[in-house]
């Protein structure tokens, strides 16, 4: 760690004659961390599942203070970002520590843009899945290859190859993710275009046919965009921990994203808006939400609410408030009126900005559970949420990566407690 310990915590263990001193450090913000490393040398390791207790790392990216509702981009409030950026002037922040000038900025676009279009090879892979599979294993699967199709840049010690390769995969998901529904669907993939936007373009290449072209609600590009650059970074969550852990080995970075996007797809994690349409397809009707209800207010029973509370956020999720407006411009540009998923995610919502079970609880809408009904709205099938999540997603995996390949590392290394059996010696099997 770069900084100089601030304090020293001291450890005392029962019948040993000598205290351990554990040097402290003091980040930017948040909670100071107690540097645990020596604790080996004293034949002892510390005991944290989850990792709930545990600084893996130091990180100049993002930061969250979820008792206060806080989300920071390298410094930047995600509301700010939100009202004023894009997803792509964000992929910028996170990559490089500082937003673009006017110039960089359209030098950054244009590369994108230049870089979308994947190796017509790559066409041919999709053809050795089943057209049911689940689109997040046909991203895992993609994303793993492009390592053969793009090895000329995959010196993970090479700045500009890092630098090459980031740009490739932030121009690259979308078009996989478009061609992974495409694929399931049999309908035949769609170039991508150069005179789109981000979002515009992924639209187009979802929603689109060599018959038709699709046109592009400007409302809906704006809502697809917040939607990519609410969940394009959220500090050391499993996805990006799974992509650090990846990358500690030395693996290629096309190998890496695709660890963090098999972590992604745990219903734990990135399923979680998926879960929100699912219960409110078991809910079933308007008429039946006070039911339920109390099905969720019920300690004994297992129903639970989705898209609901944060496992981080203990007051309202900053991001949910974004989409919370992003979610009803949509609707109204839609003039959904008769869908009774749609309906009833309205009324929920009502019921828990005022019902007092949650608001006492602090269990509020939150980002999942907007972002499920804006995705339920447009169009775009349940199975591909979490891909679209792994496309907003795979900026800040690069941006964590490209951090820990740049300055010295150590592999990933976890430790455990062992409970199993003690030294025994093998019985041969006629004896047994």
């Amino acid at each position: 760690m770069a900084n100089e310990a601030t304090k020293t915590a001291t450890l005392s263990i029962d019948g040993e004659a000598e205290p351990i001193e554990l040097p402290v450090y003091q980040g930017a913000e948040g909670p100071n961390v107690i540097d645990v490393g020596k604790l080996t040398a004293q034949g002892y390791f510390t005991y944290d599942p989850g990792f709930v207790s545990t600084a893996s790392c130091d990180s100049d990216i993002t930061y969250i203070d979820g008792d206060q509702g806080i989300l920071l981009h390298r410094g930047y409030p995600i509301e700010q970002l939100a009202e004023h950026s894009n997803h792509l002037e964000l992929c910028y922040l996170l990559l490089n520590g500082e937003l673009p000038s006017t110039e960089e900025n359209e030098r950054f676009v244009s590369t994108i843009k230049n870089h979308t279009m994947v190796h017509e090879q790559l066409r041919r892979f999709y053809s050795g899945f089943r057209r049911d599979a689940h689109p997040m294993a046909i991203m895992c699967g993609v994303t793993g290859a492009l390592s053969a199709f793009y090895h000329d840049s995959l010196d993970i010690d090479d700045s500009e190859h890092r630098r090459i390769t980031a740009h490739r995969l932030i121009a690259k998901i979308p078009t996989i993710a478009a061609m992974s529904y495409k694929y399931s669907t049999g309908q035949p993939f769609i170039y991508p275009r150069n005179d789109l936007s981000y979002a515009e373009n992924f639209l187009q290449m979802m929603f689109a046919t060599p018959c038709e072209d699709y046109e592009v609600s400007p409302t809906i590009a704006k809502a697809m965009d917040r939607i990519f650059l609410l969940h394009a970074d959220h500090e050391q969550n499993a996805s990006t921990s799974t992509v650090r852990l990846a990358g500690s080995t030395g693996a290629n970075p096309f190998a890496c994203i695709a660890a963090g996007i098999a972590a992604l797809w745990g219903p734990a994690h990135g399923g979680a808006n998926e879960a929100v349409l699912n219960m409110l397809d078991e809910i079933g009707s308007v008429k039946n939400i006070d039911k339920y209800i109390k099905k969720a207010k019920d300690k004994d029973d297992p129903f639970r609410i989705m898209g609901f509370g944060h496992r981080v956020y203990k007051n309202y999720d900053p991001r949910a408030k974004v989409m919370q407006q992003t979610c009803h411009e949509v609707l109204e540009e839609l003039g959904v009126e008769d869908d009774p998923i749609l309906e009833m995610a309205q009324a929920l919502e009502k019921i828990a900005l005022e019902d007092e079970y949650f608001v006492e609880k602090r269990l509020y809408p939150n980002v999942d559970f907007y972002s499920g009904i804006i995705l339920k709205a447009i169009g775009i099938p349940v199975e591909m949420f979490t891909v679209i999540f792994a496309t907003g997603r795979t900026p800040g995996w690069i941006a964590h990566w490209n951090e820990m390949i740049s300055g010295p590392y150590k592999i990933g290394r976890p430790r455990q407690l062992y409970k199993g059996a003690t030294k025994r010696d093998y019985e041969p099997l006629a004896n047994r």
